[in-house]
């Protein structure tokens, strides 16, 4: 069942790394502006936010087999688009296409895996079902590079076709059928929370995505869709609060413990990979000067090491628990990034792809053990709900972490163009992303211990 969701991940999982290394090739080709084909990235992210929403009704009301199918059916129809895009319109529709299907794929596996397993061993199914997340970040910008050198663009989403249609197969033979009983009442999709949850969380996106270094939050196009983006979500938890039947996500799972901390560390953990995402690539390229493809080589150690970290995390927290991996993940992330804060023109290059390498067993550890955390003592019908809110959590501290890092990074490098004037600039950034690191360190202390075991019956017993 594992390898099956991984196979039809992966190509969702590259897709969204693939691209970013493919934008300028794109504008040239369209002879659009860098500003307008930025929309490929922007829409598909904006298309995902409104569908993971989605996902628990929809598994309500198909079962997880046939909603995982349709949901690949679409992600594979809106790559053979993209590949036929004519225009940058057409691919920004299109790429909105695969994410919406995008959005529906990723918290449904976390959802199908936990409710097979029934909670056991969570540390060993957190290891399997981050395979994608890890080989994305490691294989997608080389895959990108080597798939632009030797064809074009278009390539970057025919490539998903292989991995769409064997998924398909694989789901259809392997995952158990199950569909919602025909006697069975059909789940009502929350039409009100529908209308605040997904525009509201699209427009948190949105605002946090057109911050720049040189107003940073306090132009209109930020704060507009920011304060709006508030009031809907705020709008949504108070009508989820007092919705008698079943809301679109129960807000509630938040009297959990599990899901309360798992899902604020997400947030920092998100501030912390993805701020540093955007970071180390424009640090290898405006101070050393690679290539984007020279970048994505120099990023494999981080990417390398969060792959070895899935099993050593893994193991960890079903012995000690997701707490202690937890703190001491977050620990190393944070201290792993210092070496980045003393950045000059000239700095060792081994030097730095060793630090990589144990932030990314850090990075990865540290996002596993909260993950894995959250469905610590839930229900079946409860799993749904904690994959939908723990992603969230993760894609928005990611927006925010970008956008924080962003407004420092250009505040400080300002009209430098020097290697060291620029390296200056980046020195304060990574201070930052350190200090964002480390307040989530006293935080892991609010994860839960190890699960009680089960008592073992006569018959286990025997």
């Amino acid at each position: 069942m594992a390898i099956t969701l991984i196979v039809g991940a992966l190509g969702v999982v590259f897709d969204t790394t693939i691209i970013s290394v493919a934008l300028n090739d794109l504008a040239k080709d369209f002879g659009a502006t860098l500003s307008t084909i930025q929309w490929v990235s922007t829409g598909y992210m904006l298309a995902v936010f409104v569908t993971i929403p989605l996902a628990g009704w929809a598994q309500a009301r198909l079962g997880g087999r046939r909603l995982w199918v349709v949901a690949l059916g679409g992600f594979l129809v809106g790559s053979i688009l993209s590949a036929l895009a004519w225009n940058a319109t057409s691919l920004i529709a299109f790429r909105i296409v695969q994410g919406l299907a995008g959005g529906i794929m990723m918290p449904l596996m976390y959802t199908l895996l936990m409710q097979a397993t029934k909670g056991r061993n969570i540390g060993k199914v957190m290891a399997i079902i981050t395979v994608p997340t890890a080989l994305g970040p490691i294989l997608g910008p080389v895959l990108g590079g080597l798939v632009l050198y030797l064809a074009d663009w278009r390539w970057l989403f025919l490539i998903n076709i292989p991995f769409c249609l064997v998924g398909i197969w694989l789901a259809w033979r392997n995952l158990p059928d199950d569909r919602p009983a025909a006697d069975r009442p059909r789940v009502r999709l929350d039409t009100v929370g529908l209308i605040l949850l997904c525009p509201g969380s699209a427009a948190l996106l949105y605002g946090l995505s057109q911050v720049d270094g040189s107003t940073g939050f306090a132009s209109a196009q930020v704060l507009i869709p920011l304060l709006a983006g508030v009031a809907l979500v705020g709008g949504f938890a108070v009508w989820a609060l007092t919705r008698a039947s079943a809301p679109l996500v129960d807000v509630r799972m938040f009297r959990h413990r599990s899901v309360a901390s798992s899902s604020t560390l997400l947030f920092l953990g998100g501030i912390s990979l993805f701020g540093s995402m955007m970071l180390l690539p424009l640090y290898f390229q405006q101070v050393r000067g690679a290539t984007p493809l020279g970048a994505g080589l120099l990023l494999i150690p981080q990417g390398v090491g969060a792959l070895v970290a899935r099993g050593l995390a893994g193991k960890y927290m079903d012995r000690v628990g997701s707490r202690t991996v937890a703190l001491v993940a977050f620990v190393f992330v944070a201290a792993s990034t210092v070496p980045f804060a003393f950045v000059t023109a000239d700095t060792d290059e081994s030097l730095l792809m060793a630090a990589l390498f144990v932030r990314g067993i850090a990075l990865g550890a540290a996002m596993i053990a909260p993950m894995g955390a959250a469905f610590v003592g839930l229900e079946h019908e409860q799993i749904p709900d904690a994959s939908m809110i723990t992603r969230v959590a993760q894609q928005i501290g990611g927006a925010v972490g970008v956008a924080i890092l962003l407004v420092i990074l250009q505040q400080n490098i300002g009209d430098a163009h020097t290697p060291s004037a620029l390296a200056d600039g980046y020195d304060h950034a990574f201070w930052w992303s350190v200090a964002l690191t480390a307040a989530a360190v006293p935080l892991c202390l609010l994860l839960p211990s190890l699960p009680e075991p089960t008592t073992p019956t006569e018959d286990s017993k025997n």
